[in-house]
């Protein structure tokens, strides 16, 4: 089996914001082309006019970045998170897969996605999996992550997760935004929450979300999935928010997520890479939240918030 390349095409001004969604997708860099400046970084590193034709004449205006997916990895699983953060960002984009050479890179990765723990409670289980052990009893989240984000085994969702177990109270209501393939919002029905309103902007998304929640016995109206993007098809208030998306959408959504908390609520967000991390939480302070906890894995971070009164 074979790596398959993700080459991304955006416009140039968009490179560095979309270079931070893409280190999401995968643990191990990004390769990025930037001809803005070609002839300036040319000259500082090596003191010459010369450059090749080809080079010269590429397009400045555009930029790629190739990210690589391995083997053991879902392909379409990144495509669709990428797809997804790009869409909330408004950052344009053209996505081209290498496909595996004589491989179904849609499904060979399923051999690799095995039933995981998530925190104590919590085991998820990938629905073409019957035979599976569960020695302590755990709550079984089955899913089919089809082409939408959200299998579990991303830091960004366990972290959520796990902040979920710990601050999700029986008989709560929750609002996850950006809910990708559902995972978070089945998760805290099986917490104990009383009903979910998922929303995101994602058709796919939404279709893979409602299907997953049916697969866990759960349909409107304890869980309600929207086409939307974030709040703008949501009322009410919400005793835990969730949102596992990208840094500048929570930077844009802390100016009004409060409208949507209750005096008690928490708000859980995660998808935030390490060089980020003080610009979310400049963001949330000046909208009067306080970080009560914070939950780390590698250059990744979630965030839980109250709304100071």
């Amino acid at each position: 089996m074979e790596w398959t390349e993700v080459l991304i095409k955006i416009n140039a001004d968009d490179i560095d914001s979309a270079a931070d969604i893409a280190n999401m997708a995968v643990p191990y860099g990004i390769y990025i082309e930037d001809y803005r400046t070609l002839e300036e970084e040319t000259w500082e590193i090596a003191n010459i006019n010369l450059i090749d034709e080809e080079l010269l004449a590429k397009d400045r205006t555009k930029g790629y970045i190739h990210i690589y997916i391995a083997p053991e990895e879902n392909p379409a699983e990144a495509v669709a998170f990428l797809s997804e953060r790009f869409n909330e960002a408004r950052i344009q984009h053209k996505i081209d897969l290498n496909k595996c050479k004589n491989e179904d890179w849609e499904n060979n990765w399923k051999e690799y996605f095995k039933p995981i723990n998530i925190g104590s409670k919590i085991l998820i289980r990938p629905l073409w999996i019957d035979d599976y052990e569960n020695p302590d009893n755990r709550k079984v989240l089955s899913i089919e992550p089809g082409l939408a984000f959200g299998t579990g085994g991303h830091d960004t969702t366990r972290l959520c997760m796990e902040m979920c177990e710990k601050y999700l109270h029986e008989g709560d209501s929750v609002l996850d935004t950006g809910c990708g393939s559902g995972i978070l919002g089945i998760a805290s029905l099986l917490l104990g929450a009383k009903n979910v309103v998922g929303v995101d902007i994602d058709e796919l998304a939404v279709k893979t979300a409602v299907e997953n929640g049916g697969v866990n016995g759960f349909k409107e109206p304890e869980y309600k999935i929207l086409h939307g993007n974030l709040t703008d098809k949501v009322s009410g208030k919400f005793d835990v928010i969730l949102a596992n998306i990208v840094a500048d959408v929570i930077i844009m959504f802390s100016d009004f997520v409060g409208e949507f908390m209750k005096e008690s609520s928490v708000f859980i967000t995660s998808g935030i890479i390490a060089p980020r991390e003080a610009e979310v939480k400049a963001a949330l302070s000046k909208n009067n939240f306080e970080i009560i906890e914070e939950n780390r894995s590698g250059d990744w971070l979630c965030l839980v918030c109250r709304k100071e009164v």
